[in-house]
């Protein structure tokens, strides 16, 4: 599901805000994604959203850093695999290399700044 616009390839990728479901999104987003049924924890009161973006990798990642920031960090690796199941059951087959270099870039650079 790609989108041409402006001579750069947009692609769909979802994003996961910590925000409860009961608040509306001001960002007029016109496309919504429900969390898989059994995510529960941290994270069963996040919502979703759905945009296209020319810069996936970055998207994700800042969506990343907003949800674990919110949540108060990860805690444990249950809790990391709980995320990154959620990116994954969001998005497409096509977003899945740029969800696993995100988690991984800020695995390194908490790795790296803990030194």
């Amino acid at each position: 599901m790609s989108k041409i616009q402006n001579d750069e390839e947009q692609i769909r990728c979802s994003r996961i805000s910590s925000r409860t479901r009961r608040r509306r999104s001001s960002s007029g987003v016109s496309f919504s994604a429900k969390l898989p049924d059994d995510v529960g924890g941290a994270f069963r009161d996040c919502i979703c959203a759905v945009k296209y973006s020319t810069n996936p990798f970055s998207e994700i990642r800042e969506s990343i850093v907003e949800v674990m920031e919110n949540v108060g960090g990860i805690g444990d690796w249950n809790q990391m695999e709980e995320l990154i199941y959620c990116y994954i059951a969001l998005n497409s087959q096509e977003v899945h290399t740029f969800i696993q270099d995100a988690f991984l870039s800020l695995s390194f650079s908490t790795t790296s700044s803990s030194s």
